[in-house]
């Protein structure tokens, strides 16, 4: 079997030599170059043609942000970012993952061989998943670049006649920053309340949330726990504990609970999908986004017996469809949707519009 290629680049010796020694410890992966920045790496890339680079941001000659963004113009490929834990490097490790970025890891601490064995586990997990992803060309957008993927937030005819008691319940991992944003930018400000569980570490949800509320007509927010869920209002699952939907009296609350994690996540998609199964029944409406991996897919079945009406999204729209597929073969789904057409569809069967055509 051929092995994953790998170019490491990183301004800094010693975080070369430990990726590299970490991604050289796995039979299906090998580093054939590391550079200590992207001058160096554009040559590496030319002569070795790798499967996936991983990427700094701070690096001398070029900013590891305008590296990605040329490469991405004129020669995509899988990209993991190595961010810093830091409300800067947050928000540049989002703006990366708009240019294209497939995924990222925190950068290793200086301590990190007290915990090497978990560390090696996600890098050379989202390395393989980056290696199968689906990556494309980065267009060059107008305006100021946010709201969706080409910088165009497009209008959405007001839907009426959606019930208060509806709640709109998302899981997404790899790939799913963008496509929960694709789908938000799109949803007006009266839509119904919307939990989401999207596979991301501690540190890292509060910014992602914080960013989209910033190009949303909904309000959104990393979610504290006993919150009543709003129309018009988002909650994002905390990167350290798993959201339910919970019932207190006649209102829908938020709980947070740090429970073990479920098909290896905490945030897990099951959990959430489950509690809305229990609790909001056939006031759900489900969906799954792009992510590796079968979280979701037993939690969305659970939705569907309860009278949840479950969509997912298509293959060709996936960065990786393994959810979506995992949730569509176990009979979990109704409809498969490409993601620019998911926000219409959601709102168009909340008010009792969808066309049963395409129904699985």
């Amino acid at each position: 079997m051929k092995k994953i290629s790998v170019i490491v680049i990183d301004d800094s010796a010693l975080i070369r030599k430990l990726l590299s020694e970490i991604i050289n410890s796995q039979p299906d992966m090998e580093v054939v170059g590391a550079a200590p920045d992207p001058i160096v790496a554009r040559e590496m890339i030319r002569t070795l043609n790798p499967d996936v680079l991983t990427l700094d941001v701070e690096m001398p000659k070029m900013d590891g942000l305008e590296f990605l963004e040329k490469l991405m113009r004129l020669r995509p490929m899988p990209v993991v970012m190595v961010s810093t834990l830091t409300e800067r490097g947050s928000e540049t490790t989002f703006r990366a993952l708009e240019l294209g970025a497939v995924d990222f890891v925190a950068k290793p601490k200086m301590d990190i061989r007290n915990s090497l064995e978990a560390y090696t586990d996600e890098i050379a997990g989202k390395i393989r998943v980056a290696s199968r992803a689906r990556v494309r060309r980065l267009e060059p957008v107008a305006g100021n670049g946010q709201g969706t993927a080409n910088g165009v937030v497009a209008p959405i005819a007001r839907h009426y006649g959606i019930s208060t008691e509806k709640l709109i319940i998302i899981g997404a991992s790899t790939g799913g920053t963008e496509a929960i944003k694709d789908v938000l930018v799109h949803l007006p400000p009266d839509c119904p309340g919307i939990l989401i569980a999207q596979h991301m570490p501690e540190g890292f949800t509060r910014s992602f949330a914080e960013r989209l509320d910033r190009v949303c007509k909904i309000r959104v927010k990393e979610s504290e726990g006993g919150e009543r869920v709003l129309p018009g209002h988002a909650y994002i699952a905390p990167g350290h504990s798993h959201l339910l939907l919970k019932k207190s009296g006649a209102n829908y609350v938020t709980e947070l609970s740090q429970a073990d994690p479920v098909n290896r996540h905490r945030p897990s998609v099951d959990v959430l999908f489950q509690s809305a199964a229990h609790c909001a029944g056939k006031n759900a409406l489900g969906v799954i986004l792009t992510g590796m991996g079968k979280d979701g897919a037993a939690g969305m079945l659970d939705m569907r017996h309860a009278g949840a009406y479950n969509l997912a999204q298509d293959e060709g729209s996936c960065v990786v469809f393994g959810m979506p597929r995992e949730a569509i073969a176990m009979g979990a789904v109704d409809e498969i949707v490409p993601l620019k057409d998911m926000a219409g569809r959601i709102l168009a069967k909340l008010a009792g519009t969808v066309k049963q055509a395409v129904r699985i």
